[in-house]
């Protein structure tokens, strides 16, 4: 799960290009990603994973991408899809996909409330 800090730290510019207040912690080996307290991402092995639901699952999907799979017996973490790389550089094209896992985030918090 090692997150080297130039990815990071790369990975945390793009993001704050396209969300508000965005920060990170270390976490487990990788880095959990939050906007206005928000956890809606993580970076493991230098990969960036996005916060999904039955709201935005089907982009990752149609896009070929797969759920985070951080254990060495191959078990998913569903709730987590790869974003695909080339949109890290592009604001435009990257906004929309981390606007939608920031909504995921929310409404998984106000769930969570209840």
């Amino acid at each position: 799960m090692a997150v080297t800090a130039e990815y990071r730290d790369f990975v945390l510019e793009q993001l704050a290009r396209v969300a508000p207040a965005v920060t990170h912690r270390r976490m487990f080996g990788g880095v959990g990603i939050y906007s206005d307290g928000l956890f809606f991402a993580v970076l493991d092995d230098d990969t960036i994973f996005l916060k999904v639901d039955d709201s935005n699952r089907g982009d990752f999907e149609a896009a070929g991408m797969g759920p985070f799979a951080p254990f060495e017996d191959g078990r998913m973490i569903i709730r987590y899809y790869e974003l695909p790389a080339d949109l890290l550089e592009d604001a435009d094209a990257l906004r929309p996909w981390v606007l939608k896992a920031i909504d995921v985030a929310r409404a998984a918090r106000r769930r969570k409330k209840r």
